[in-house]
């Protein structure tokens, strides 16, 4: 979870707010031709600080990295049809991004966000979609496909909305790009960013957007997995009675054992919701898990992601219904903002945006479909 304060201009940050609350498709159009960054310090945006940090991975988590790929079988042939991946600080997450990465091989990506600032735009219920034509990435601008507007037009009305002032100020996306590019120069992607919703409404929602990007992959001949693919953005839990905006996330406690429960906790959610077979019921647990069976705005288990998980996941089984491709998610690793060392990344002018200790960490769970 990202605690620093993005700054804007005053005019800008106006605009965002006032437009943000519209609720109007293409209420808002992008005043610039690529889609600008909001974290330039706990993300690499330069092509130099991704390779110096994939360098920096490779010597000193190397160990880790291999560990990862051993564990999920990831060969040069893995190609993941869908990939949940983390987006908190480089320093912290670490050799998690390529472990992860490194198997999605498909030039178009479908990328499903947090909209962690969803409640301040009056955001919920509706998908949310972008105008923007490229986003910035670290050697260059990464091209929105134009498969979105094909995916868009094919969508109940009521589905979505298009709204460049969420995805401007969202940073779960954003954090991605940069090693997508890095494993691959031709990306092309589409963001959907999930606010608020039940999941009956998830549920309402991915079967049309399934049978559209099934429809869209029809139409240009493409094969899941070696084509296109979908990466899920999320965060595990953020823990612990500290510096969480006066709120206490210890559930467990604040020490070791609390530490320790916290930690089962976490792959008891992994292991019986999101690795194995992708089946609805599994997807619906995780909801269980995550969030308020009463208030749909609630935590109680403290992921981000806890409504860009189950989304992408629904969509991604109602498409493998539809193709008649199964899926089986294989664990590529799991840790936390202090379960390892944060790689140093000051001399790469990039820094933390948080901190991490037993009252303040931030779970990472990185899973590969195929």
């Amino acid at each position: 979870m990202k605690n620093y304060i993005l700054f804007l201009s005053l005019p800008l940050l106006f605009g965002l707010l006032i437009m943000g609350g519209c609720s109007q498709k293409n209420e808002i159009k992008p005043k610039h031709t690529t889609r600008g960054l909001v974290d330039t310090v706990g993300f690499a945006h330069r092509a130099w600080q991704m390779d110096s940090l994939m360098q920096r991975i490779e010597r000193l988590q190397k160990d880790s990295l291999r560990a990862a790929t051993k564990r999920a079988g990831i060969t040069s042939q893995t190609r993941w049809k869908v990939a949940i991946c983390p987006h908190d600080d480089y320093g912290y997450v670490g050799y998690l991004y390529p472990a992860v990465l490194q198997g999605v091989k498909a030039k178009t990506i479908i990328l499903f966000g947090v909209a962690h600032k969803a409640r301040k735009l009056h955001l919920e219920n509706q998908i949310i979609f972008d105008t923007y034509p490229s986003w910035h990435g670290p050697y260059g601008p990464i091209k929105v496909s134009p498969v979105r507007e094909e995916i868009e037009k094919q969508l109940p009305k009521w589905s979505y909305q298009i709204n460049d002032s969420m995805q401007t100020i969202e940073h779960s996306v954003e954090a991605i790009l940069p090693f997508l590019q890095y494993f691959g120069r031709d990306r092309e992607i589409v963001s959907i960013l999930v606010p608020y919703m039940p999941f009956s409404q998830m549920q309402k929602i991915a079967q049309p957007l399934a049978a559209a990007i099934a429809s869209v992959a029809k139409k240009h001949g493409w094969q899941w997995g070696k084509d296109f693919a979908i990466v899920i953005s999320t965060d595990a839990v953020h823990y612990g009675d500290k510096d969480w905006g006066g709120s206490n996330f210890a559930f467990y406690g604040a020490d070791s054992n609390g530490y320790r429960k916290a930690v089962d906790h976490e792959y008891e959610i992994i292991h019986q919701c999101l690795t194995g077979p992708l089946q609805e019921n599994r997807i619906r647990k995780f909801t269980e898990y995550t969030v308020d069976k009463n208030d749909f705005h609630k935590y109680i288990w403290t992921w981000c992601g806890r409504y860009s998980v189950p989304m992408g996941l629904l969509t991604a089984y109602d498409l493998s219904k539809i193709l008649n491709e199964p899926l089986t998610g294989h664990l590529v690793g799991y840790a936390n903002s202090i379960s390892h060392p944060p790689l140093p990344v000051k001399d790469l002018h990039m820094g933390f945006t948080a901190p991490a200790n037993i009252h303040h960490w931030v779970g990472y769970a990185a899973i590969g479909y195929k």
